[in-house]
């Protein structure tokens, strides 16, 4: 299938292009305030529908036209045109359960930009001026090039200049609007439908990406929580057209699904969620509907992940994991989301409601089933260790006065180890209660369990896994495991990961055809240079044989540009043998090691030198190593094994194969590896000729197995790190700041055949000539 390989994109260069039409359905999103829930659809190739669910008197929803596309892939967005004068708009408008048209406060178009002289503006445009109909059903049509703002007109016109866009909204509110902080009593639902919508004029089309990357292998996960505000046939056909295949593993969230009760109907005070109507909003339900038919309708299958994280201001205070003090379990995120505990009746029959109602509409479109546990586990506080299972629930399944654990990043006795193993039997219990309510409403679900490993098997807590991946999981409790590692990942620590997922295959027995792997993700823009990890990361889950590996998430990927490919054609060339060459050639061998100079000559005979090769390019002949008729043998089986020069091997340099000096073995602090930050765990190995800042670096890529000896400030390492792959030493932890990292080896020479072709005379060496056998040097990076 050829190696993976990726690029950022940040724009498209000479990528297949189309046009759209300015305000194309697909491409509205919307916005609003908690804890109000609002999504959007489209119910045509011109049209779209928006749902919301509003729960007080000043909550907004906004339909939203941005000139800038921030959401899409790069090689997928459409153009930024910010003039919107020459277009004129028509729709026909609908709506339910909102404030009307003609009303105070009725939708209103709101448009943020710049007038005439570059000063910033906003405009609002009642469209109730615009429409002919009546207030909750018309037909709306928006010149931008003679457009008023105002709420009355003539009188209070406000003429708009829309030659200087950003963005522009549409405003839903509820019909007891009024800008003020009344609570309702319950949430109140409205909808609004936008069809039969054209844009005509100059200005009515716009150029965009239309790319098709080639299936590569990966499957996508994300989040509704993470693109809620976009149209389902937007997500996943750029999931499609990115080249992502199989099944989605989506994440239903933690903060955007829920309905939402008042204890006190009469007080703003306390929003909690709620089963009260369904246990889906309005807005969720008919999100993941067309979610589920578009995934469908481009081959996808869909994994609905549910976790037990929720947003924290609104789950009931009894539901919480909690520390031994009465700290609830908070993550990073803010707003900070909590955890539910698996010993709640009441937390897990919710939590088992919710996942019934995802399911069946996956049913509902004819999807098989299925599901996802997602990271349940006992909450460990980051900052000391603290682990949450003294709510009242948990203590009292644990007898009630369960012995104290101050932290899990310390020493534990018999009593303390015997109490994490009852909280793991206690999660078990609870992932199998959730995947039986889910098997009652889909009997061939499969079932799927992902596991966050740098938490369940965090170095600092050799006890952890007793309660975070207790036996009870152990197959066939589910079908599938799936394992994530980000931060592993992203610190570059593949030793860790490869570890982290073997104790895991054998703590719980699934075979790697019964894995999925996530890769990723990459949290803030700034760090996209963690896609490299990334990319490595899913490329050895690839080629360890996991039955999927999953890109974790679109949302990120799109904002950077990620694009993942395989390199076949050419890039099949780089097949590498992992073998050495076969005749011992000693130093009869002849080297040539070679630097590309660019130099121009000035009439005075001055020179200008520029080095095109960080790096020399060694030539080898190894044909005085061919000694008998037995090596020619030896030589040509090589070689046809090898197709020539297709396939690369090592090569064992008579004059240069070590660290250190000739002839010496290699010591700890031969060579310079790198100065720990704190951040950086991996670091690559290098060879270097000459001293101080001029020293020319060579990368190695090809250690000899068992000669890497690795330093700390002189002091040798013996444990706390691996060798990755490809000259890559990963440390366990990053090593800290300041300290100063040396390795020693011995290597190899990543080589080919030079040519295709082998020539050997019989009668010339047998008299005594040596054949030609020329290698390259191969260019490796890791």
């Amino acid at each position: 299938m050829g190696k993976l390989d990726y690029w950022l994109a940040d724009a498209r260069r000479g990528q297949e292009t189309r046009w759209m039409k300015r305000f194309a359905p697909t491409h509205w999103t919307v916005n609003f305030p908690r804890p109000m829930m609002a999504s959007v659809v489209t119910t045509g190739p011109d049209a779209l529908r928006v749902d919301a669910t509003f729960y007080g008197s000043s909550e907004l929803a906004g339909l939203i036209w941005e000139a800038v596309d921030g959401w899409s892939h790069p090689l997928l967005a459409y153009e930024t045109a910010r003039d919107f004068r020459a277009c004129v708009l028509r729709f026909r408008w609908r709506s339910g359960g909102l404030r009307k048209l003609d009303e105070t406060h009725g939708p209103t178009l709101t448009i943020e930009g710049r007038d005439a002289e570059g000063n910033p503006r906003a405009w609002y445009v009642r469209l109730w001026n615009y429409a002919n109909g009546g207030p909750e059903d018309a037909v709306i049509t928006l010149d931008f090039a003679a457009l008023e703002g105002g709420f009355l007109l003539p009188e209070e016109a406000d003429p708009v200049w829309a030659g200087d866009v950003d963005r522009m909204f549409i405003s839903l509110v509820p019909p007891d609007y009024d800008a003020g902080d009344t609570p309702f009593a319950s949430g109140v639902e409205g909808w609004a439908e936008l069809s039969d919508m054209a844009c005509d004029g100059a200005g009515s089309v716009l150029a965009t990406g239309d790319i098709m990357v080639p299936d590569h292998g990966l499957a996508m996960a994300t989040g509704y929580d993470d693109c809620f505000n976009q149209t389902p046939e937007r997500v996943v056909a750029a999931i499609h057209a990115l080249g992502y295949r199989g099944a989605i593993n989506h994440y239903v969230g933690m903060s955007h699904y829920f309905r939402l009760e008042r204890p006190d109907p009469s007080s703003a005070e306390g929003l909690y969620v709620s089963l009260t109507g369904g246990a889906l909003n309005a807005p969720c339900a008919a999100w993941h509907r067309d979610f589920a038919r578009r995934a469908k309708a481009l081959g996808f299958d869909v994994i609905w992940s549910l976790s037990y994280e929720l947003f924290d201001a609104h789950c009931w205070n009894d539901w919480k994991q909690r520390a031994e003090n009465g700290d609830p379990a908070l993550t990073g995120w803010v707003p900070p989301s909590t955890l539910l505990s698996p010993a709640h009746g009441g937390a897990m029959g919710y939590v088992q409601a919710v996942a019934s109602a995802f399911v069946s509409i996956g049913l509902e479109v004819g999807l098989p089933i299925l599901f996802q546990v997602g990271e349940p586990w006992w909450w460990v506080v980051p900052g000391d260790g603290r682990i949450c299972i003294y709510d009242d629930a948990a203590r009292a399944a644990f007898g009630g006065s369960p012995v104290s654990i101050a932290s899990i990043w310390t020493p534990l006795d018999e009593t303390q180890c015997a109490l994490l193993d009852q909280a793991g039997a206690v999660l078990a219990a609870s992932t199998a209660a959730l995947c039986a309510a889910v098997k009652a409403v889909a009997p061939g679900a499969v079932t799927h369990l992902l596991a966050y490993l740098p938490t369940i098997l965090d170095p600092r807590a050799p006890q952890a896994k007793r309660a975070n991946m207790p036996l009870g999981w152990a197959a066939p409790a589910f079908d599938v495991l799936q394992l994530e590692d980000y931060d592993w990942v992203t610190e570059e620590r593949p030793g860790l990961t490869a570890r982290g997922i073997e104790l895991a295959t054998a703590r719980l027995g699934y075979p790697i055809e019964e894995q999925h792997y996530f890769s990723g993700f990459v949290l803030l823009p700034e760090q996209a240079g963690q896609w490299r990890a990334i990319a490595a990361a899913a490329q050895a889950s690839v080629d360890r044989g996991t039955a999927a590996t999953f890109i974790w998430a679109l949302p990120q990927a799109c904002r950077d540009g990620f694009t993942a490919f395989r390199i076949n054609g050419e890039g099949a060339m780089q097949a590498f043998d992992d073998i050495v060459f076969p005749l011992g050639i000693g130093r009869e061998a002849s080297l040539s090691p070679a630097f590309s100079t660019q130099i121009v000559e000035s009439p005075s005979g001055h020179e200008r030198r520029s080095s095109d090769w960080a790096d020399a390019r060694l030539s080898f002949d190894a044909g005085p190593g061919v000694r008998s008729e037995a090596d020619i043998a030896t030589l040509i089986a090589f070689f046809r094994a090898r197709r020539g020069a297709a396939r690369g091997f090592r090569f064992s340099d008579p004059y240069d194969d070590r660290s250190g000096a000739p002839g010496q073995a290699p010591g700890p602090i031969d060579q310079r590896l790198g100065v720990g930050d704190g951040v950086q765990a991996s670091f690559q190995l290098t060879r270097y000729y000459g001293a101080g800042e001029d020293a020319q670096a060579r990368i190695i890529t090809r250690p000899v197995a068992g000669t890497i000896r690795v330093a700390a400030d002189g002091v040798e390492l013996t444990s706390g790190w691996s060798h990755a792959g490809m000259g890559i030493i990963a440390f366990d932890e990053a090593p800290a700041a300041g300290v100063l990292l040396t390795a020693g080896f011995r290597f190899d020479v990543p080589v080919r055949f030079a040519e295709d072709r082998l020539d050997i005379n019989r009668a010339t060496f047998a008299a005594g000539e040596a054949p030609s056998v020329p290698l390259v040097e191969i260019r490796e990076w890791a």
